[in-house]
């Protein structure tokens, strides 16, 4: 008999494959949502359920939360949506609807250092709405994880990297950022799960292990993929802005983006909880550029 049943969201992504390998090992029973049949394949060897399925489906959600001890929720970036925003609240109201019909007691949201603020921040802020709604029910223990920014974004860069040989984005070089790597996310995520000690409503901020420049970072993924000259350029936020839209990203996707990145520079979106070991992950810029390298040499 399984120790646990728990529903993931998202569970093709970084984080939620790693999460999901640790709960299946730990003896619990796991049940995977995504979006794309195929990939959840992968997952279902492993001896994962799968539920394929549109995450602004109600129905489809009860019917993968009914029984699960606790659930894993996720709201997914929607850069294809013509409204961002307005997509993020589609499935954030169809996650809380499902979560009240199946009785969840547990729920383990994944949120964003800044999710305490309620304007500026960008998509971050469709995170901020959905813990509130998240809030609103009756008897559930939840837990907001707020990670802050990915390493793992850098892998958006490669094409630049590849086709101007530099690197950079609207964010500040000199800025120092704590950047977390979404397998220490996923692992810390699975802790939470496999002991399920959260009670009432609370937050927990997750960072990396140092704080690191995006001139720093730069210059370590560059040294892993043999770009010992490889530099960071800030870019203006026009600059971002129509590329961005060149690109074929939407407009109000692209008006966020940069919302957040000004809000970066800005210093407003930081930890507000006191950070110690219990709050980082352990992987560094120098073991993440490896990974780095790796996606860099297979990618077109």
């Amino acid at each position: 008999m399984p120790k646990n049943i728990y529903t993931i969201m998202g569970a093709t992504g970084n984080i939620g494959e790693v999460l999901t390998d640790k709960l299946i090992k730990n003896g619990h029973e796991v049940r995977v949502l995504g979006r794309n049949k195929d990939k959840l394949t992968a997952l279902q060897t492993k001896g994962a359920k799968t539920y394929p399925l549109k995450f602004d489906s109600e129905a489809s959600l009860a019917e993968a939360f009914q029984g699960a001890t606790a659930v894993f929720s996720f709201i997914p970036p929607f850069y294809e949506a013509d409204d961002f925003g307005a997509q993020q609240d589609r499935v954030g109201e169809a996650i809380v609807a499902a979560l009240t019909k199946a009785k969840i007691k547990y729920v383990l949201n994944l949120s964003s250092i800044g999710a305490h603020l309620k304007m500026g921040t960008g998509p971050i802020q469709g995170l901020q709405r959905h813990e509130e709604r998240l809030n609103s029910l009756k008897g559930v223990n939840i837990l907001h994880f707020r990670p802050v920014y990915f390493m793992e974004n850098q892998f958006l860069s490669i094409p630049l990297i590849k086709s101007e040989g530099i690197n950079g984005s609207p964010l500040r070089s000199d800025l120092p950022i704590p950047l977390v790597a979404t397998q220490d996310v996923g692992a810390k995520a699975a802790i939470f799960l496999d002991k399920l000690d959260f009670k009432g409503v609370s937050e927990f901020e997750f960072v990396g292990p140092d704080e690191v420049t995006l001139e720093k970072f730069t210059s370590v993924l560059g040294k892993a993929i043999g770009m010992e000259d490889l530099r960071y350029v800030q870019f203006s936020y026009e600059e971002a802005k129509r590329a961005m839209l060149s690109s074929g990203m939407k407009p109000s996707t692209v008006d966020l983006l940069i919302e957040m990145d000004r809000s970066y520079n800005e210093g407003k979106i930081l930890p507000t909880q006191e950070i110690n070991k219990d709050h980082q992950g352990s992987t560094t810029i120098e073991q993440f550029a490896q990974v780095f390298a790796a996606a860099y040499r297979v990618t077109n």
